[in-house]
């Protein structure tokens, strides 16, 4: 698997806290890789603070994120669909979306055909922290030899003739 990947970071206003928790918990990971974020959860990680130790080994810091974070539009103003895209051009290699089950989304077309893609293309996705960590810290991630696989059915469709 390539070594810098092309990582989208989603999330659902009721578990943006839980997403940036996340971010920063795995900050160290994240900013080898390129961030992709929808609106606001793109703000919030590029305005994120971590706390360091200092030194001395007793002194706390607080030090901005530092990975590369690329905002797009909000989910509901196109941004996911931004991401779907990507994701059918081959540009996006994992997908953390923390989406609040409980609630329809006004967008939930949307939310709906980004889980699809993601399944469709055979991207690493997550939907949970815990998924989201264990995706993250997989082996596979540091092999060279790994390559993702890219469905048959997709080439099938795409030459299917119609009558």
């Amino acid at each position: 698997m390539k070594e810098i990947l092309n990582i989208a970071l989603v999330a659902h206003d009721s578990r943006k806290k839980e997403l940036i928790d996340w971010v920063r918990y795995n900050s160290s990971l994240l900013s080898k890789h390129n961030l992709y974020a929808t609106g606001t959860t793109g703000k919030l990680i590029s305005e994120l603070s971590i706390a360091t130790e200092g030194e001395d080994g007793k002194e706390t810091l607080a030090t901005p994120f530092k990975g590369k974070v690329t905002r797009l539009l909000s989910g509901p103003l196109g941004g996911d669909q931004q991401i779907g895209a990507m994701i059918a051009e081959g540009k996006i290699d994992m997908l953390i979306f923390f989406c609040d089950n409980l609630a329809v989304q006004g967008h939930q077309n949307d939310v709906s055909a980004l889980s699809r893609l993601a399944s469709l293309y055979n991207i690493a996705y997550a939907t949970d922290r815990t998924t989201a960590d264990m995706l993250l810290t997989s082996t596979l991630l540091g092999d060279e030899t790994y390559q993702r696989i890219i469905p048959d059915c997709i080439q099938k469709y795409a030459e299917r003739k119609l009558q």
